[in-house]
């Protein structure tokens, strides 16, 4: 099917140099609150890519669950597909597709796992079901059913019906801390607005206009 004529011109808005915050944690802050005022749908889904030892490039989304100067949190597996991954090759890339605004967000930076007792206090904060449904999937392994799925999910529900739910060893969070970011604003004529944040000394950060 030839789709080469689906196209359309983003004329929302546009960014200068001078609209820049210096930080580009505050400037993905000030982007991702205009992004919930918007009312988009899930302006916390990122698209994480990642690289196995083939060299393969894989991605999936994901959802940001905590950000700060030192990165950006995601909860999973960790004997999922992306968490073999990054045990392979921990150099990873985010997008924040906002097509809504016409804006993305890439942050490109390097996976570590965060703190077994920072992963235990965001997993008591998840619902019930959320919590159950951590222990059920075996992540990106092969499954013969939904029944089986379902099945195994309310055998769990009525053992931890009285209690809490405990952690699993095998789920945990991961901080991408970023070295690159890049914003990025349709414009009309594809003459998009690209800027790059790269570090710049010990605190500091390079903004660079990029060609669209």
């Amino acid at each position: 099917m030839d789709i080469g004529d689906l196209r359309r011109e983003y004329r929302l808005s546009g960014i200068s140099r001078a609209d820049l915050l210096s930080d580009p944690v505050a400037q993905f802050s000030r982007w991702f609150e205009q992004a919930q005022d918007a009312d988009l749908g899930d302006p916390n889904a990122m698209i994480l890519a990642t690289v196995d030892s083939q060299g393969q490039p894989r991605q999936r989304t994901v959802l940001l669950k905590y950000y700060d100067q030192h990165g950006f949190v995601f909860f999973t597996n960790l004997e999922s597909t992306k968490a073999k991954h990054i045990a392979e090759n921990n150099r990873v890339s985010l997008l924040f597709p906002w097509l809504s605004l016409e804006r993305q967000v890439i942050v490109d930076g390097i996976a570590e796992r965060i703190s077994a007792a920072d992963s235990m206090r965001y997993f008591m904060s998840r619902p019930h079901d959320s919590q159950l449904a951590a222990w059920v999937s075996n992540q990106s392994q092969p499954l013969s059913s939904r029944q089986l799925l379902l099945q195994k999910f309310d055998e769990l529900k009525r053992k931890f019906a009285a209690g809490e739910v405990p952690m699993p060893s095998f789920w945990g969070g991961y901080r991408v801390r970023h070295h690159r970011l890049e914003f990025w604003q349709g414009r009309e004529k594809r003459l998009h607005d690209r800027f790059e944040y790269t570090p710049s000394g010990s605190s500091a950060w390079q903004i660079e206009r990029l060609a669209p």
